[in-house]
């Protein structure tokens, strides 16, 4: 890749390169044997000096399989699905929405849709090769469509009085020309378009690299998200930071023609903050790697034992460095659709939380910092006392 799929710069700069890195990181897999020769590619993250927009230039979409077994849900934890029935009770609210249509294109398993019903919208139509209408009963089951589909020109007629997008459009390569599609599809309506990603800024700032996996091949911060929608033209109303500052929320809808070009939002950094932050992050890679080797070594030496909680994409990357994998003795979570399978790369089975009981963990290590009180009540609940710790 020698252009910004962003913006068509040729100003890219790359900053980080992993090789060996596991193709997909929610695909469920049933032999660990197949879980520990799992294909491999790499990340080659550069970023566009131009509009600030990081793209692994490595990234095969070939490599990359969506499908029935790709397991990403994160709705099981009551955190998180207090956060999204919340923030579809917003969209709903504040965007008119009550009675009306969404579309909602990268749906996932679905709940997000049923939520935005469930608090007033009329019916929808969701959009993911790997959603399970099974998992959605209720009264809100028959007033939605799925399609277990990719969003293409294909479905540019499909009824929308708003489009909603979450955690998708960092999975696209080509991301200008997926969100002219959507511009497409709007025309000349005005109707919201609402998106949900993760958060670029934090990655850096914390050297989270556990977030950096083969399907997140774009890498938005605030700014260059709103850049990207003004240049598919788009007006962006908001962009914002949510979920403890770890997504970003963007409001937008069809640009009214005008000579003027918008000033930034609050939320928008300028590109150079953006290349400030990469500049040395592979050094501080390798440090946030020795420190974390060294904690897992030293449970260990003292004969204790170290379990991961979590069993999504943030878990596939921790694991796919050597010294971490073999420092970490289980990996639990609490979808019970993950249960009993292995992690692509590593090749960890995934335990359910009950089974703790037997191995008695000295460390328990969070992939993600919100969940804090919700698993150490699980815990205690058990009747494990560990020291509980997140990435």
């Amino acid at each position: 890749m020698t252009q910004c799929p962003a913006c068509g710069s040729p100003d890219l700069e790359g900053f980080f390169r992993l090789d060996e890195v596991p193709t997909n990181s929610c695909l469920l897999l049933e032999d660990q044997d197949v879980a520990r020769s799992f294909p491999r590619g790499r990340l080659d993250l550069a970023t566009c000096r131009t509009c600030g927009f990081i793209t692994n230039r490595a990234f095969d979409p070939a490599l990359a399989e969506y499908s029935a077994r790709y397991e990403e849900t994160q709705s099981f934890s009551p955190t998180f699905a207090a956060f999204g029935r919340s923030l579809a009770s917003e969209w709903v609210r504040d965007h008119g929405l009550e009675g009306r249509h969404v579309l909602e294109i990268g749906c996932g398993k679905g709940e997000f849709l049923a939520w935005m019903v469930e608090a007033g919208a009329g019916s929808g139509t969701g959009i993911d090769p790997g959603v399970h209408p099974e998992r959605i009963t209720g009264d809100t089951a028959d007033r939605i469509e799925w399609i277990a589909d990719l969003y293409d020109d294909r479905y540019l007629h499909l009824e929308a009085d708003a489009i909603v997008c979450r955690h998708t459009l960092e999975h696209i390569s080509p991301v200008r020309d997926f969100l002219a599609r959507i511009r497409r599809h709007v025309g000349s309506r005005d109707i919201p378009v609402l998106f949900e990603l993760p958060d670029t800024m934090r990655v850096l700032d914390e050297v989270a690299f556990w977030d950096l996996y083969y399907e997140h091949c774009s890498y938005f911060t605030a700014g260059s998200l709103a850049r990207l929608f003004r240049r598919c033209g788009f007006e962006v109303a908001d962009v914002k930071l949510a979920y403890d500052d770890q997504y970003l929320l963007l409001e937008a809808s069809a640009a009214v023609d005008s000579d003027e070009y918008p000033s930034p939002l609050e939320a928008e950094e300028e590109v150079d903050e953006v290349l400030d932050r990469v500049d040395g992050f592979a050094a501080r890679y390798d440090e946030m790697v020795r420190t974390w080797t060294g904690r897992l070594t030293a449970v260990r030496a003292r004969g204790g034992r170290t379990v991961l909680w979590g069993g999504g994409s943030k878990a596939v990357s921790f694991l796919s460095v050597p010294t971490l994998s073999g420092g970490v003795d289980a990996v639990t979570d609490i979808n019970p659709n993950k249960q009993g399978r292995y992690l692509a790369g590593a090749g960890h089975e995934v335990l359910a939380p009950g089974q703790l009981r037997d191995l008695q963990p000295e460390l328990v290590v969070l992939a993600n910092p919100i969940y804090l009180d919700e698993v150490a009540a699980d815990l205690t609940a058990m009747g494990i006392e560990c020291e509980v710790a997140a990435l």
